[in-house]
């Protein structure tokens, strides 16, 4: 007696044990489900490299004006943003926000809103108060003293706090402005105001919850007073209101996702108890997989939102070569008890079961060895949820099917139905790779090779991104009007407002802020002339921003010297004396002049200098970069500069920030795939060798079957490259989902026919297979492929690439398998392993 049919015969004689056992391992494992964090947050993404080090050691030892501070930008949008009215607007905005208590006690004490409003309002009382002046008049005072003038002479005010040539205490102006702001102009269409937030004591990367909240009224204080199109932007704004869309989303597919399931399963069935086994099945599988995450502390990212889907359309494939096994049985011999046709059905199935189960979660565990965390845990996650859907499906499914189905025959309701593919038009659909096989078969295979090589070829010319606004909502389309009010969409500008922040002013946030980071003897002679050198460069590169008045948008060392020697005469004379050619840049005695800044500004020396053991090792050079760079543009500038840098200090060099460890991850995305497509295929045909020749004793059955598998892949980035979809994050992950479905249906044929094959009958061995294990297939492809395409009416892109690029991935394994693997077949019998079943 082989091992499957062991296992079948201990499955169907102990039933009942089977079920409790397998029950109350559903309850203690489910147990964890509850530990799950339910609020879904965008994917973070991370790699392990040496710009991510050099960002960490950034962050951890310079202080920077935003540390334990997050910034919310409010954008005012108005005719003339620096209008009287409109200044008045923003501050009167900053009394009604301060006076929220929501908002108000999540403020950062020092400078909570850096307004041109404030700067402006201020100017004009330092002019009329003279010497009197106070430093910093209250909110109440700027708004008394705009609302006491006249239009003239704010406007008058405005002209001399923008006058390029004026200097200004505190905050540059220009900061404030759009980047194509003219110099010297009173007029411009947009203006930012930053509202800063207390984050210290958070954990993690998530806001505290006070701090969301605080965001989203400030939202909507703003939507009462400022001018109609103003918009505020921030993390916790961002966070909520994808969420929401999410949340939305799912409203509005999963019924639809729901009836097309049912809808497929009604028709394979043709039974309303198999059809609810089979959701059952698919009920506790998920139970497994949330419970799983619960006790592996894995939280709910939108990458992690496919693996359910995943796991329904494996469920459902299980559960059909199940039950259409057992059909086949007692269609076969209606003699049979249940039992013996549930035993026989079983141990025909099993193998292809186990072995499917093996391959595919190799093929989502390969996933493991990405550089980035979010693809690891889907990997992990999506590994578990596939064994969990085997322990369910091999184990449960049977043996509750059997102790059921006799309950129900108790009752007078010995049901009986034919398995699907047998007949009608679906069997003389999935009769077409037979009839091709016989007659054609190298037709076929050349075709496919063609389309393969095709599909190969373009693999290195699809583009990579990791662009945030992928995950960001969108807008509904128009017909989502006519839904029923429960299904309604609400409306979301978040990648329009994210874009125009992009696009119109200089961005302070970390992910528009790219670092040079210089470790070492940073007070040997030469160093801040090589930055001096490197800062021409940059100025001059195609991704950093140059503020309005030509001057590049960027704080270091040069920029801090030259800013505190303006204000202080000790730290000029002592630039002026370490300035030996005269091109106002220090070359030696550099460490007295470190000294001397950070005597006389502290905080601002403390964001470009850093001390171990009261020796300067390291100096921060932050950059703005234009918000429509590419991060591999942005990279290639940064890393030039870089490069001029370490040669002519002899420092080491890096360059880091957001925007180049972005480039990192982009890379480690296309790893991922390479890597995890290699890994992936390597272990899948090392096993099905091992279990074809331990069965049949066929060496080359296994590259056979996974040969297909492998087209079906390069078909795959054929039709993204023709489609102009990018490698991103979700999209990564196709290698796994093709390879590990794939494989499935593969296994499933290929087993199936060695089965029916006895070394004279190619033809008919394919005719039965494809009408007997096509016909689960069949169903199963179409109720997945329904399931992920149904994420194209998400409101987030990201979602909708994913389910389109899943659907044809599943498609075009489906056709792989019941098209080209049959002429494979019937070419492997002519020419090797001819007696494999003799």
């Amino acid at each position: 007696m082989s091992p499957a049919d062991r296992f079948a015969r201990f499955v169907t004689a102990h039933s009942k044990v089977v079920v409790a056992v397998l029950l109350v391992a559903t309850l203690a494992v489910g147990a964890g489900a509850a530990n799950v964090d339910g609020g879904l947050t965008i994917a973070g993404f991370t790699s392990d490299s040496p710009e991510a080090d050099a960002y960490d050691y950034a962050r951890e030892n310079f202080r920077t004006d935003g540390e334990n501070t997050t910034a919310v930008q409010v954008v005012v949008r108005d005719e003339n943003a620096l209008s009287q009215e409109s200044l008045l607007a923003s501050l009167r905005f900053q009394r009604e926000a301060r006076a929220a208590a929501s908002v108000n006690q999540t403020l950062r004490d020092d400078r909570a809103f850096v307004d041109l409003a404030s700067v402006v309002a201020t100017a004009a009382i330092h002019a009329e108060d003279g010497a009197n002046a106070t430093a910093t008049p209250s909110l109440d005072a700027q708004i008394a003293q705009l609302d006491s003038m006249t239009p003239g002479e704010v406007e008058e005010t405005v002209a001399r706090v923008l006058d390029p040539d004026a200097s200004l205490p505190g905050t540059d102006p220009y900061s404030l402005l759009p980047t194509d702001y003219t110099p010297g102009a009173t007029t411009a269409d947009a203006r930012v105001v930053y509202v800063f937030q207390d984050t210290a004591g958070a954990t993690g990367d998530d806001l505290p919850d006070a701090v969301a909240a605080a965001q989203l009224d400030l939202k909507a204080i703003a939507a009462d007073a400022l001018p109609g199109e103003s918009f505020v932007f921030g993390a916790g704004i961002v966070s909520e209101e994808s969420t929401q869309a999410t949340g939305e989303s799912f409203a509005i597919i999963s019924p639809v996702a729901f009836l097309l399931i049912i809808v497929v399963l009604g028709i394979a069935y043709r039974d309303v108890a198999d059809v609810l086994y089979g959701l059952l099945g698919v009920a506790l599988t998920l139970v497994w997989m949330f419970g799983f995450m619960g006790w592996a502390g894995i939280g709910l990212t939108q990458i992690l939102i496919a693996v359910p889907f995943l796991l329904v359309g494996l469920s459902i494939d299980y559960a059909l070569h199940v039950v259409m096994r057992y059909r086949e049985a007692r269609d076969d011999d209606p003699s049979r008890s249940r039992r013996k046709a549930m035993r026989r059905g079983l141990a025909g199935v099993v193998v292809a079961i186990g072995a499917a189960t093996f391959t595919t979660a190799v093929g989502f565990l390969s996933n493991a060895v990405s550089p980035i965390a979010s693809i690891r845990d889907f990997g992990v996650v999506s590994a578990a949820g596939i064994a969990a859907a085997f322990l369910v499906f091999a184990l449960l499914l049977p043996a509750l099917k059997l102790e059921l189905d006799g309950l129900l025959a108790r009752v007078g309701l010995d049901r009986r139905a034919s398995p699907f593919g047998r007949g009608g038009l679906a069997g003389r659909l999935l009769g077409v790779g037979a009839t091709a096989a016989r007659r054609s078969p190298r037709a076929i295979l050349a075709v496919a090779l063609v389309l393969t090589v095709a599909g190969g070829a373009v693999v290195t010319d699809i583009d990579t991104s990791t662009d945030q606004t992928d995950f960001l909502p969108r807008d509904s389309p128009d017909w989502m009007d006519s839904l029923p009010d429960a299904f309604q969409p609400s409306d979301y500008s978040l990648v329009e407002n994210a874009e125009y922040l992009q696009d119109t002013f200089v961005q302070d946030r970390e992910q528009s802020t790219a670092i040079l980071l210089l470790r070492g003897d940073v007070t040997r002679a030469g160093t801040l002339d090589a930055l001096a050198a490197g800062r021409a460069d940059l100025r001059n590169a195609s991704s950093t921003v140059t503020l309005a008045d030509g001057s590049l948008a960027a704080t270091g060392p040069l920029e801090t010297i030259d800013a505190v020697a303006a204000r202080n005469d000790t730290v000029a004379e002592l630039v002026a004396d370490a300035d030996t050619d005269g091109d106002g840049v220090p070359d030696r005695n550099l460490d007295a002049v470190y000294d001397a800044v950070y005597a006389a500004a502290p905080d601002d020396a403390a964001a470009v200098f850093s001390q171990e053991n009261g020796e300067y090792r390291a100096l921060r050079v932050a950059v703005s970069v234009a918000g429509s760079a590419e991060p591999e543009t942005v990279a290639g500038d940064l890393r030039g500069v870089a490069a001029v840098v370490e040669s002519e200090s002899g420092v080491s060099t890096i360059a880091t920030g957001q925007p180049v460890v972005s480039y990192v991850v982009q890379q480690g995305v296309l790893r991922t795939l390479v890597e995890g497509f290699l890994i992936t295929a390597g272990v899948i045909l090392a096993f099905l060798t091992v279990i074809f020749w331990t069965r049949y004793r066929s060496l080359t059955l296994g590259a056979v079957v996974l040969a297909p598998v492998v087209a079906a892949q390069a078909w795959l980035f054929g039709t993204m490259y023709l489609a102009g979809l990018a490698y991103t994050t979700e999209t990564a992950i196709i290698a796994a989902i093709g390879i590990g479905i794939g494989v499935d249906y593969a296994i499933h044929i290929g087993e199936r026919f060695v089965d029916e094959y006895d070394g004279t009958n190619a033809t008919d061995a394919l005719s039965r297979t494809l009408t007997g294990t096509g016909g689960a297939l069949l169903a199963s492809a179409t109720t997945t492929v329904a399931g992920f395409g149904v994420l194209a009416l998400a409101l987030v892109p990201s979602l909708q690439r994913f389910g389109f690029v899943t659907s044809v991935a599943i498609a075009y394994a489906f056709l792989a398998s019941v098209l080209v693997l049959p002429s494979l077949l019937t070419i492997w019998t002519r020419y090797t392993d001819a007696a494999v079943a003799e």
